[in-house]
Protein backbone atom coordinates (compact mmCIF):
# COMPACT_ATOMS: atom_id res chain seq x y z
CA UNK A 1 0.00 0.00 0.00
CA UNK A 2 1.70 3.54 -1.08
CA UNK A 3 1.80 5.57 1.41
CA UNK A 4 3.20 9.34 2.29
CA UNK A 5 3.73 11.00 5.68
CA UNK A 6 4.56 14.83 5.94
CA UNK A 7 6.54 16.37 9.00
CA UNK A 8 8.26 19.17 9.71
CA UNK A 9 5.99 21.86 9.67
CA UNK A 10 5.74 24.32 12.12
CA UNK A 11 5.56 28.29 12.61
CA UNK A 12 8.92 30.08 12.02
CA UNK A 13 9.72 34.10 11.92
CA UNK A 14 10.50 35.85 8.33
CA UNK A 15 13.98 34.61 7.24
CA UNK A 16 13.65 31.59 9.07
CA UNK A 17 14.30 27.73 8.13
CA UNK A 18 12.53 24.60 7.97
CA UNK A 19 13.20 21.20 6.98
CA UNK A 20 10.36 19.14 5.48
CA UNK A 21 10.10 15.57 5.42
CA UNK A 22 8.14 13.30 3.44
CA UNK A 23 8.81 9.12 4.42
CA UNK A 24 7.74 6.43 1.88
CA UNK A 25 6.41 3.11 3.09
CA UNK A 26 5.13 0.54 0.09
CA UNK A 27 7.02 1.55 -2.63
CA UNK A 28 10.97 2.83 -3.11
CA UNK A 29 11.11 6.28 -4.04
CA UNK A 30 14.02 6.17 -5.67
CA UNK A 31 11.97 4.73 -8.86
CA UNK A 32 9.41 7.44 -8.56
CA UNK A 33 9.04 11.29 -8.89
CA UNK A 34 8.34 12.59 -5.91
CA UNK A 35 6.68 16.12 -5.56
CA UNK A 36 5.76 19.01 -3.41
CA UNK A 37 3.39 21.32 -3.34
CA UNK A 38 1.87 23.92 -1.47
CA UNK A 39 -2.24 24.90 -0.97
CA UNK A 40 -3.75 27.45 0.62
CA UNK A 41 -7.53 27.40 1.46
CA UNK A 42 -9.51 29.11 -1.25
CA UNK A 43 -6.29 28.75 -4.05
CA UNK A 44 -5.15 25.98 -6.48
CA UNK A 45 -2.87 24.07 -5.52
CA UNK A 46 0.74 25.30 -6.37
CA UNK A 47 3.71 23.22 -7.19
CA UNK A 48 6.28 24.17 -5.69
CA UNK A 49 9.27 21.07 -6.54
CA UNK A 50 9.87 17.79 -7.65
CA UNK A 51 12.67 15.34 -7.75
CA UNK A 52 12.42 12.95 -10.37
CA UNK A 53 13.08 9.17 -10.34
CA UNK A 54 16.91 7.89 -9.80
CA UNK A 55 17.26 11.87 -9.44
CA UNK A 56 17.99 12.91 -12.44
CA UNK A 57 16.61 16.07 -12.26
CA UNK A 58 14.87 18.49 -9.78
CA UNK A 59 12.90 21.20 -10.40
CA UNK A 60 11.50 24.46 -8.50
CA UNK A 61 8.71 27.06 -8.92
CA UNK A 62 9.90 30.54 -9.83
CA UNK A 63 8.68 31.71 -6.46
CA UNK A 64 11.14 28.82 -4.17
CA UNK A 65 13.93 28.74 -6.76
CA UNK A 66 16.75 29.79 -4.69
CA UNK A 67 15.53 29.25 -1.30
CA UNK A 68 14.64 25.53 -1.49
CA UNK A 69 16.20 22.44 -2.00
CA UNK A 70 14.84 18.79 -2.96
CA UNK A 71 16.66 15.92 -1.72
CA UNK A 72 16.08 11.91 -1.42
CA UNK A 73 17.64 10.19 1.45
CA UNK A 74 17.69 6.17 -0.33
CA UNK A 75 18.19 4.44 2.73
CA UNK A 76 15.54 6.46 4.56
CA UNK A 77 13.06 6.22 1.69
CA UNK A 78 12.86 10.05 2.58
CA UNK A 79 11.87 13.27 0.14
CA UNK A 80 13.24 16.50 2.23
CA UNK A 81 12.11 20.42 1.34
CA UNK A 82 14.73 21.89 3.13
CA UNK A 83 12.83 25.74 3.24
CA UNK A 84 15.70 28.65 3.66
CA UNK A 85 14.75 32.28 3.67
CA UNK A 86 10.85 32.01 4.31
CA UNK A 87 8.69 34.56 3.05
CA UNK A 88 4.82 35.22 4.52
CA UNK A 89 4.16 33.89 1.04
CA UNK A 90 5.45 30.16 1.90
CA UNK A 91 2.56 30.06 4.77
CA UNK A 92 0.51 27.05 3.32
CA UNK A 93 -0.13 23.60 4.16
CA UNK A 94 2.69 21.30 2.31
CA UNK A 95 2.09 18.10 0.78
CA UNK A 96 4.30 15.55 -1.05
CA UNK A 97 2.55 13.38 -3.70
CA UNK A 98 3.72 10.95 -6.27
CA UNK A 99 1.77 9.65 -9.38
CA UNK A 100 3.47 5.86 -8.63
CA UNK A 101 4.81 5.68 -12.13
CA UNK A 102 8.03 3.50 -12.47
CA UNK A 103 11.10 5.85 -13.78
CA UNK A 104 8.91 8.85 -13.85
CA UNK A 105 10.36 12.36 -14.92
CA UNK A 106 8.89 15.30 -13.37
CA UNK A 107 8.23 17.44 -16.30
CA UNK A 108 5.04 18.69 -16.27
CA UNK A 109 4.61 17.75 -12.91
CA UNK A 110 2.76 21.00 -11.78
CA UNK A 111 -0.02 20.17 -13.91
CA UNK A 112 -0.10 16.05 -12.87
CA UNK A 113 -2.77 14.09 -11.35
CA UNK A 114 -0.28 12.95 -8.56
CA UNK A 115 -3.58 10.79 -6.71
CA UNK A 116 -1.13 9.66 -4.22
CA UNK A 117 -0.49 11.93 -1.41
CA UNK A 118 0.18 12.41 2.16
CA UNK A 119 -2.63 14.50 4.89
CA UNK A 120 0.13 17.57 4.23
CA UNK A 121 2.01 19.32 7.19
CA UNK A 122 1.56 23.16 7.79
CA UNK A 123 4.07 25.75 7.58
CA UNK A 124 3.44 29.62 8.80
CA UNK A 125 5.83 32.31 8.42
CA UNK A 126 5.19 34.81 10.63
CA UNK A 127 6.90 37.23 12.89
Amino acid sequence: QVQLVESGGGLVQPGGSLRLSCTASGFTTDFYAIAWFRQVPGKEREGVSCISASDTSTYYSDAVRGRFTISRDKSENTVYLQMNSLKPDDTAVYYCATDHTFGRSCFGYEHMDMPYRGKGTRVTVSS
